[in-house]
């Protein structure tokens, strides 16, 4: 009997030990997560940021050749 309570506190030593792991796991997931989420919005934004700078690079190139601005023409 003694053997038996004996390995029967050690087995529930374990199993709290087994049930933190999987929350901090569980945490770290999520983190994860909410990271790659996060990363997912930053490039897009430098997605958008340099498809912006691609064509003020075009005009650029232009305003070298000699053209004329683009967009609005200036008000009168």
């Amino acid at each position: 009997m003694k053997y038996l309570k004996r390995f029967w506190n050690w087995l529930l030593g374990k199993t709290t030990i087994d049930e933190k792991i999987e929350a901090k796991v569980d945490e770290v997931v999520e983190e994860v997560k909410e990271r790659v989420n996060r990363v997912k919005e930053e490039v897009a934004d430098v997605k958008t940021a340099a498809k912006e700078v691609s064509s003020q690079v075009k005009d650029v190139v232009d305003a070298v050749k000699g053209k004329k601005r683009r967009g609005r023409p200036k008000k009168k």
